[in-house]
């Protein structure tokens, strides 16, 4: 998959390559269905198909004092949009520049001229440039004017009846709540956090659990709590078993740290860890967050955790419904 900024030319390649518009916070099922449309164009045409997203996140731009909580930072998205298949990554700078310019300025200089795109593959409910006063009528508009085509997916919702329409936002809430395995349902795999292994204050080694301490991105907000996880390393080759853990998402009540962490500790492994960048997905939260009155207390209970950790993966790992789904099927076979 090529990867691009707006200050990036196109290869010749992929000229001509169909492509899929949106935030694409999560990628989640109704994003994948977008995804599977525009993929579906491409093999029609006999062309290539790709994305277009925007970075940093539009919220982030509009209110710089807010951290968003983001389902899918850049590079996730970027490696989710890959095990997908898709050809091309495109990535264009929501600035001030981006923000003011008019939809037929969003048009011409970014799909016509930077993209060069045969059709365009967008939600029902997008909207474009300064003011929002893009719809996707008139990007059918304006395509019929530069030559390439649109087609405008309709909500995408978990029922025949159309009550339950995925949304990243109902996905966001899910994760405060704890309720990560309604998520995973709803993103069509377990959702994942990515960072680098830094080094703690070593106190779970000194008590028997022993950590790998992730700096997890602003915005982060899982609910507080111990969750059953698993763990790979994001750089070594697909179809490498995951390790099984137990996740601490929290400030460390009963250590008074006031400090937010997500310390993932490996069951019946132990290797250095620090220094690689981990993926840690989610299956189920065990417990919140709680102050113990005392270090021993805590120990016992963290003793318990692991034992549901085990439970919860191994229950998991035999029922995994999740790999039903395009996404959670990679996930399963270590490809994601």
């Amino acid at each position: 998959m090529q990867v691009v900024s707006a200050t990036t030319a196109i290869p010749e390649s992929l000229k001509g390559a169909v492509i899929a518009i949106g935030n694409f916070d999560g990628l989640h099922r109704g994003h994948q269905e977008l995804l599977k449309v525009a993929k579906t164009e491409a093999a029609r045409r006999g062309s290539r198909w790709g994305i277009l997203t925007f970075e940093p996140h539009p919220g982030s731009f509009f209110r710089p004092a807010e951290p968003v909580f983001r389902l899918t930072p850049a590079a996730l998205k970027e490696r989710l949009a890959a095990a997908l298949g898709a050809d091309l990554f495109a990535v264009a700078n929501f600035d001030e520049h981006l923000s003011s310019r008019s939809p037929e300025e969003f048009v011409l200089g970014y799909l016509v001229k930077w993209l060069g795109v045969s059709h365009v593959v967008t939600g029902y409910d997008f909207h474009f440039g300064k003011g929002r006063k893009g719809t996707p009528e008139t990007l059918r508009q304006l395509g019929e004017q530069n030559g390439f085509g649109v087609t405008t997916v309709d909500q995408v919702t978990d029922d025949a009846d159309g009550n339950a329409p995925f949304s990243s936002s109902s996905i966001r809430s899910a994760i405060r709540r704890g309720h990560v395995r309604a998520a995973a349902h709803d993103l069509g795999y377990r959702w994942i956090v990515k960072g680098e292994v830094v080094h703690g204050d070593k106190r779970g080694r000194t008590i028997g659990f022993p950590t790998a301490n992730i700096i997890v991105d602003p915005g982060a907000e899982p609910a507080r709590g111990i969750y059953a996880v698993e763990v790979r390393d994001a750089d070594v080759a697909p179809g490498t078993p995951a390790w099984l853990g137990a996740a601490y998402f929290g400030d460390r009540p009963t250590f008074n740290t006031n400090r937010t962490f997500l310390e993932t500790y490996l069951l019946d492994v132990d290797m250095d860890l620090y220094g690689r960048k981990l993926l840690v997905s989610f299956h189920d939260l065990i417990r919140g967050d709680k102050t113990f009155s005392s270090v021993g207390d805590l120990v016992e209970q963290m003793k318990n955790d692991c034992d549901d950790a085990r439970r919860i993966l191994a229950h998991d790992r035999a029922n995994d419904e999740i790999a039903a789904f395009p996404l959670g099927k990679l996930q399963r076979e270590g490809r994601l």
